[in-house]
C-alpha cells in the first residue's frame, strides 16, 4: 500500500503570470518522472500561492518496481567457437551488460540464434530514490525567466528559501547541489502575518496549519474567495463588481490570505471615457471595477490585499490614494490631448520609427491607406472611403500622451478622439476595430471598414518583416507576426470577406518601393505558406478534423473564406457509412497517375466498354460538379462526384490500366487524370486519413 509524499518548495515571490503554468509543469514533470523511476501512483496534485509550490502525490508505492532488461547481442556463431569457448566478442559483449559470460543466454529469434544478456534491478526503496527523483524534478521546471544567487550555479524562477518533504510522514532529506539548503518537516507562514515556522506530519495539517498562519494554498480555494469577498464588497455600496477572469485568475496569484477593501473616487471622474477609468483599475491596481444593475460605472472600487490590518480603513484609504494619483493623471492627458485635433497629429508619427529598415510609422500609415483601398474595392467597395480615413488616422493616437502613459489603450482612445474631432461614427469605430483581435478569444471587428484597416495594417507588418528577413524562427517572434497573421485569417472569416491571400501580398509588397531586401517571389512564398500554416490552425480549432484541413489546403489556400467552406463540406461527407470506400477509390485513381502527368483524353483510344463509360460520364457530370463548385455548394459537388465510384470500381476491374500499348496506357492515364481533378479543387483526398 502507497504512503503520501507532500514536498515544498519555498521561494521569493514568484510573479503572478507564472504561476498557474508552473503549477501545471510540476504536476506532468513529476508524473513523468515518477513513471521513468518504475514508481507507482494514485493521483497527483499541485497547490500553489507566491511564496511555494508544492506536490502532493497520493498512494505512492514504498519502492520501485524490479526491472528486468534484456539486451540482445551477437549470434551465437560469433560469440563461441568451434570448441564452443567464449571469443572475445562475446567477452566484450558481457563485460559492456556488466555481467559474466557464463550467464550470457542463447535467444532463438526469426533470424537466428543469437546471445542475450539480462539485467535485472531490485527496487529502491522510495525514500531512497526521492533523494535524486525530487532535485530532477525541480532543475526540469521551465520558466520564462530564471535567477542565480548566492555562490552555486542552480537556476529556478526565484531564489529557494526552504524545503519541506515527507513520505509517509516522516522527513526525507533532501538537497539541492550548490544550495545550503536540506528538506525538513517545516513549513513557513504569510511573510507579514505570520512568518515563524511551523512543523506538519501530513498533507491534511499541511494545509490546517498554514490556513492558521494565514496561508491558502489551494488555488483553487483562493480563488473562490476572491470572487466571494468581491461580490460581498461591492454589494456594501449597492453595486455589482465586474469579475473579469483574467485579473480573478492573476489577483489569486498574487495573494496568500485575500482579504477585501471596497474604496471609492471622485464621481467627476465618471466624465472620463470608461476605459481610460477602468485601465489603471485593472492594469495597474489590480482593482475590480463596481457597475449599477444596467451596467454603469459607479465611483467605487474592489480591491483583494493580501494584508489584514486591525484598521482595514487605513488599506482601503492607501488603494484610494493610490488610484486617485492615476485618474488625477488620466483627467489631466485626456484634456490636454483634446487641445490638438487627431487629424493634427498624424505628421507627428514621423518621429516614431515603425521598424529600422521599413521606415516611419508614417510611412506605414500612408502604405496601410493605400492596401485599406485596395482591400476595400476587392471586398466591399462601399465602405472604401471610411477605410481610407480609418488608416489615415489609425496610428495618430500613438503620440497622444493619454496612449504614452497607457498603451494598452491604443485605438480606444484613437476612437474617442476622433469622435471629439468631429469624425464620422463609422471611421471612429473603424480605428478601434483596425486592433482586434489584441489577444486569442478577443472580440473581432463588426464592420467592414474596421476588417479592412485591420487586415492592411497587419499584411503590411508581415510582408514588410518577412521582406528584411525578420521572419518568426523557432519560439522567437519579436514583431508577434503569428498573431498577426492569425488576426488575418480570424478576421477574414468572420467576416466572410472573399480576397486571394496572394494578390495581397503582392499588393502590400510593391508598396515598399525598395525596401526590401528580399526576391518577391521569395517573399509571396513564404508569407503565403505562414498563411497556410495559421489557416491550418484555425480550422483545427474551429473542430475541423486535421486531415481534412490539410486535404482542403493542399487543393488551395488562397481563398481562406473558400477553404473552410470547403473544409466544412468535406467533413460532412466524411461522416457518411461508405466514405472509406470512396475514399480509397479515389485515392487509387490519383496514386497511378505519374507525377506532373497532364494531357487530354483522346476518345478514339477508348477501346474498352467500362473505359468509355466512365468517360462518358465524366463528361456529363464535369458541367454539373463544375456549377457547383462555382456557387460554392462543396457538399453537392462532393455528393454527385462521389456517385461515380461504381463506374471507377468497374474500371479497374475490367481495364488493364499499364499494359504493353504505351498509347493506351497514357490514354488511361489522361481519363484517370479527368476523374481526379473533379476532385482536386475541392481536396485531395491522398492527405484523408483512415
Amino acid at each position: 500500500m502507497g504512503k503520501e509524499l507532500l514536498f515544498e518548495i519555498g521561494t521569493e515571490e514568484i510573479p503572478s503570470g507564472y504561476l498557474p503554468p508552473a503549477l501545471e509543469d510540476l504536476k506532468a514533470v513529476a508524473s513523468r518522472l515518477l513513471q521513468e523511476h518504475r514508481l507507482t501512483f494514485a493521483g497527483i496534485r499541485t497547490l500553489g500561492t507566491p511564496r511555494r509550490l508544492t506536490l502532493c502525490v497520493d498512494g505512492l508505492a514504498e519502492k520501485q518496481a524490479d526491472a528486468r532488461r534484456e539486451v540482445i547481442g551477437p549470434t551465437r556463431a560469433v560469440a563461441y567457437d568451434a570448441e564452443g569457448k567464449p571469443t572475445r566478442a562475446a567477452e566484450g559483449f558481457a563485460r559492456a551488460q556488466g555481467v559474466p559470460v557464463e550467464r550470457l543466454q542463447v535467444r532463438a529469434l526469426d533470424r537466428g540464434e543469437y546471445m542475450m544478456a539480462v539485467q535485472e534491478e531490485r527496487g529502491a526503496l522510495t525514500p531512497e530514490v526521492l533523494l535524486t527523483l525530487l532535485p530532477k524534478i525541480l532543475a526540469s521546471l521551465s520558466f520564462p525567466k530564471f535567477m542565480r544567487w548566492g555562490d552555486g550555479t542552480f537556476r529556478f524562477v526565484r531564489p529557494i528559501r526552504w524545503l519541506l518533504c515527507l513520505y509517509g510522514g516522516k522527513v526525507v532529506r533532501v538537497a539541492i547541489e550548490g544550495l545550503n539548503l536540506k528538506a525538513d518537516a517545516k513549513t513557513y507562514g504569510h511573510r507579514f502575518l505570520s512568518p515563524r515556522g511551523v512543523r506538519v506530519r501530513s498533507f491534511q495539517e499541511y494545509l490546517e496549519k498554514l490556513e492558521e498562519k494565514f496561508v491558502i494554498v489551494d488555488q483553487n480555494r483562493r480563488r473562490e474567495i476572491v470572487r466571494k469577498l468581491a461580490v460581498e464588497a461591492a454589494a456594501t455600496v449597492k453595486g455589482q463588481v465586474v469579475l473579469d477572469d483574467d485579473l480573478v485568475e492573476t489577483v489569486t496569484h498574487l495573494v496568500e490570505f485575500p482579504t477585501v477593501v471596497c474604496g471609492s473616487f471622485r464621481r467627476e471622474y465618471l466624465e472620463l471615457p470608461r476605459d481610460v477609468i477602468i485601465t489603471p483599475m485593472r492594469k495597474h491596481q489590480r482593482y475590480f471595477p463596481v457597475v449599477d444593475a444596467a451596467g454603469n460605472l459607479l465611483p467605487h472600487f474592489v480591491a483583494i490585499s493580501n494584508m489584514r490590518a486591525r484598521d482595514m480603513e487605513l488599506i482601503r484609504q492607501g488603494n484610494e490614494r493610490v488610484l486617485r494619483a492615476r485618474l488625477n493623471d488620466a483627467e489631466f492627458f485626456y484634456r490636454d490631448d483634446r487641445k490638438v485635433p487627431l487629424a493634427e497629429r498624424v505628421g507627428r508619427l514621423q518621429d516614431i520609427i515603425f521598424q529600422e529598415k521599413l521606415g516611419t510609422m508614417h510611412d506605414k500609415v500612408q502604405r496601410v491607406r493605400e492596401l485599406a483601398a485596395f482591400i476595400a474595392d476587392r471586398v466591399d467597395p462601399a465602405c472604401r472611403s471610411i477605410a481610407e480615413r480609418a488608416a489615415h488616422l489609425c496610428k495618430a493616437d500613438l503620440v497622444t500622451t493619454m496612449v504614452k502613459e497607457f498603451p494598452n489603450l491604443q485605438g480606444t482612445m484613437g476612437r474617442e478622439y476622433a469622435r471629439l474631432s468631429g469624425e464620422p461614427p463609422e471611421v471612429c469605430q473603424a480605428i478601434e476595430e483596425h486592433y482586434l483581435p489584441r489577444f486569442a478569444g478577443d472580440r473581432l471587428a463588426e464592420s467592414n471598414a474596421g476588417a479592412v484597416v485591420g487586415l492592411a495594417d497587419r499584411l503590411d507588418s508581415i510582408v514588410g518583416c518577412f521582406g528584411v528577413g525578420l521572419m518568426p524562427t523557432g519560439s522567437e517572434d519579436p514583431y508577434a507576426l503569428r498573431r498577426a497573421a492569425l488576426g488575418v485569417v480570424q478576421t477574414i472569416l468572420h467576416r466572410g470577406l472573399r480576397a486571394s491571400l496572394g494578390e495581397l501580398v503582392d499588393r502590400a509588397r510593391a508598396a515598399f518601393g525598395g525596401r526590401l531586401d528580399q526576391a518577391a517571389d521569395k517573399i509571396r512564398r513564404e508569407v503565403v505558406d505562414f498563411f497556410r500554416g495559421r489557416t491550418q490552425g484555425v480550422l483545427v480549432d474551429r473542430g475541423l478534423p486535421p486531415d481534412v484541413v490539410e486535404s482542403v489546403l493542399a487543393a488551395g489556400s488562397d481563398d481562406v473564406v473558400d477553404a473552410a467552406r470547403r473544409a466544412e463540406a468535406l467533413a460532412v461527407m466524411r461522416r457518411e457509412a461508405d466514405f472509406g470506400e470512396l475514399s480509397a477509390a479515389f485515392k487509387r485513381v490519383v496514386g497511378i497517375i505519374p507525377k506532373g502527368f497532364d494531357r487530354p483524353v483522346d476518345v478514339a483510344r477508348l477501346v474498352e466498354g467500362a473505359e468509355r463509360a466512365l468517360h462518358a460520364q465524366v463528361v456529363a457530370l464535369k458541367a454539373e460538379v463544375d456549377g457547383k463548385v462555382a456557387a460554392h455548394d462543396y457538399l453537392g459537388a462532393l455528393q454527385r462526384i462521389a456517385g461515380l465510384k461504381p463506374m471507377v470500381d468497374m474500371f479497374f476491374e475490367e481495364v488493364l490500366v499499364i499494359g504493353p500499348d504505351e498509347g493506351l496506357t497514357q490514354n488511361r492515364f489522361a481519363l484517370l487524370k479527368a476523374v481526379g481533378d473533379l476532385f482536386a479543387r475541392i481536396a485531395d483526398l491522398t492527405k484523408i486519413t483512415g
